[in-house]
């Protein structure tokens, strides 16, 4: 493990960025794989505390793509078949890495609550609609989309900090 905050949450930061592009970039199978080795690599090198933040990851990964999944269904997000039965194993792998941030690089957002509640709306949809650019997923109605998103992105970002404070107190520093 790295023993320095500022490496690990570097680190952190890196594989996260590069895990959602190769996602976005490579949906079918490289991007998912490349996620695998990247939280491998944040467990051996960046995790402090492995089995609660490995439960942490994985709670938010369902809720995450239990919400891309309701998008989907809601014609918010389309993969421009409009077939998506269940939640794209990229975007799940996209979950599972982000689900790493709250942790570390992105840590500093939980120190005042009222940062979430500003926050997540603009990234959260940024992100999906950077996807759109990007090729990775349609917004079929833009501005409804981007509204949807943001608003979903208003509660699920900081229920997940409550539940890392509240479930997990190890995991926050």
């Amino acid at each position: 493990m790295i023993t320095s905050e500022a490496a690990r949450n570097a680190l952190n930061f890196m594989i996260f960025q590069i895990g959602w592009f190769a996602c976005v970039v490579y949906p079918d199978m490289l991007g998912p794989v490349l996620v695998v080795v990247f939280l491998l690599i944040h467990f051996v090198f960046v995790s402090q505390n492995r089995f609660k933040e490995l439960q942490f990851i994985g709670l938010g990964t369902v809720v995450g793509s239990l919400l891309d999944g309701l998008w989907f269904r809601l014609g918010i997000l389309d993969d421009g078949s409009g077939a998506v039965l269940i939640t794209p194993l990229w975007l799940v792998a996209i979950w599972a890495i982000f689900m790493t941030t709250l942790s570390h690089s992105l840590n500093w957002i939980s120190r005042k609550v009222w940062l979430a509640f500003l926050f997540a709306p603009f990234a959260g949809s940024f992100a999906y609609w950077s996807a759109s650019k990007i090729g990775g997923v349609e917004l079929p109605a833009l501005v409804p989309s981007l509204i949807a998103l943001a608003l979903g992105w208003l509660v699920v970002f900081p229920l997940l900090l409550f539940a890392r404070k509240s479930l997990y107190p190890e995991l926050s520093s």
